[in-house]
């Protein structure tokens, strides 16, 4: 009697101990299906954009490249006048 009670409270041990592995494993299988899945359509949606506004995208970036510089030696040009302005009055 002592040892069936022991064997079925070991049968019902390794069906959950299989039952909590086999779950987390499957967890874990769908989540890295789900990362690849994702990656792969962030790599298409990447490339689509890229292919369809590459020119127009450069030329933007160009653009803005040049702005930023006219940006930056304006406010040099201000930084240098305000300098001159400091020494010369005191």
């Amino acid at each position: 009697m002592v040892v069936e009670i022991l064997k079925w409270v070991g049968i019902v041990f390794a069906a959950g101990f299989i039952g909590y592995f086999g779950r987390y494993l499957s967890m874990l299988l769908i989540e890295r299906l789900r990362r690849k899945r994702a990656q792969s359509v962030l790599i298409t949606e990447v490339a689509q954009e890229s292919f369809v506004a590459s020119e127009p995208a450069r030329e933007n970036a160009q653009l803005k490249l040049a702005k930023q510089k006219a940006k930056v030696e304006k406010k040099k040009a201000k930084a240098d006048v305000k300098r001159a302005k400091k020494r010369g009055g005191g």
